[in-house]
Parts: structure tokens; sequence; C-alpha cells
């Protein structure tokens, strides 16, 4: 039976399955055929693909970028609220809790900034401090990140995934200007590496599932040498 605890853990990756990843499969294909458009129109004048697709995936890709910076908010949100509970930091470290919540502040003010600024100034000042604010939260205590294995790690992957979005989101403009295509191809390039990301945001998250324990066992499976792979025996029922 799942604990209120447990049932909150599943939060993020529900949002992310349900949610998060069918943007992404959208956004792709309709990135694909913009791309085809744009090539058959080049070569031959005209083309059978509709030209409403390249607002479609402008659109799906405004909505990705602010659904995967929400999912990696609902991610680092719980243990670490969980954690400043347990050590009651309002008290502890007053400065530090309020620093804390500025920071959430700061992200959410400056994402909703980054969609309505046009600028390139302002849309480089939002969003660096949208991506800035996110780090801050995101390495606080209490959030699982496998440091020994960043290499690996599902937090270190979805952190570089959602500053990715950021970027994405802030650069929207300079694509449509730019007639040498640079910010386009740079777009392409750095959501490539997004899309890799994801499938291993998917890998890691279903593992890191498996590794975290329920709430009610945790007091048990924290005592076990996960070195050598070994749990401490169970007291012996009388």
């Amino acid at each position: 039976m799942l604990d209120f605890a447990d049932v909150l853990r599943l939060v993020h990756p529900a949002i992310a399955v349900t949610v998060v990843f069918p943007i992404i499969g959208m956004v792709l294909r309709m990135a694909w055929l913009t791309r085809e458009r744009r090539l058959k129109v080049a070569e031959e004048g005209k083309s059978k693909i509709p030209p409403g697709v390249g607002q479609d995936h402008l659109k799906l890709g405004r909505w990705l970028a602010g659904s995967v910076v929400g999912v990696e908010l609902l991610g680092i949100t719980r243990p670490m609220f969980s954690k400043i509970a347990k050590d009651q930091l309002w008290s502890t470290d007053s400065f530090k809790f309020i620093l804390i919540l500025l920071m959430y502040i700061v992200t959410l003010g400056s994402l909703v900034m980054l969609y309505r600024v046009q600028k390139k100034l302002w849309r480089g000042i939002f969003a660096t401090l949208c991506g800035a604010a996110l780090v801050v939260l995101s390495l606080q205590d209490g959030i699982y990140r496998r440091d020994n294995e960043w290499f690996v790690s599902h937090f270190y992957f979805g952190v570089t995934a959602t500053l990715l979005m950021i970027f994405s989101l802030a650069i929207i403009q300079d694509i449509y200007q730019d007639r040498s295509h640079r910010w386009r191809i740079i777009h392409a390039t750095l959501n490539s590496v997004a899309v890799l990301l994801f499938i291993a945001q998917g890998v890691t998250g279903t593992r890191d599932l498996l590794e975290i324990p329920l709430s009610w066992q945790e007091s048990h499976v924290y005592q076990c040498d996960f070195v050598n792979r070994k749990c401490p025996e169970p007291a012996p029922q009388k």
C-alpha cells in the first residue's frame, strides 16, 4: 500500500509519461514535416505538406519548453521540501529558506517573461535568470542526484535537457530572423542532443524508481551496504 509520500513521488514520472513525452513525439513529428516541406519547396517550388506545420511545430515547442521546466520543478520540489520540513529550515536557517522561495519566484517569473518579451537582450536576461535559479534549486539538499555516477544520472540528464529547452525558447525569434540559418542549425543540433537526453531520462527514471524505496521501507533499506550488496538481517520474530 502506498503512503501519501509515495503517491507524491509518482506525480513527477506520471506527468512526464502522460504529458511531456507525448508532446515530445508531436514536436518531433512537426519538426520532421517542417523540414521536409522546406526542402520540397526549395527543390520543386511546392509541397503537399500543409504550410501550417511550421506554426504547429512552434506552438508545440513552446508548450514543450514550459512543460519540461514544470516537470523538472515537480521532480525536485517534493524531496527538497521533505528535507526542509524534516530540518525545520524556516527556523534553523531562515535566510536559506527565504532564498529557496525566492528562487522559485525567479524561475517561474522569468519563464513567464521569456514567453512575452521580444527583444534579444531581455530574452537573454530572462533565460539566464530562469536557468540559473533552476540550477540553484536543483542543487539543494535532499534531492536524489547520484553524484558519483553523474554520467548516468537521471538528475543531471534532466537539468541539462531543461536548460536546453529554456535556451530553445529564448532563440525562437533569432531562428526566424536569421537568413544564414545559423540559429536554425544550432537549434536542430542542440535539440537532437535533447532528444537523446529525453530517451535517457526514460531509462534512468525507471531505474531510479526501482532503487528508491517506499517510505515505510526506508529505515531498513538505508542500513544496507550498497557497495557489497548486503543488508542487515531482520530481527527474529517472537
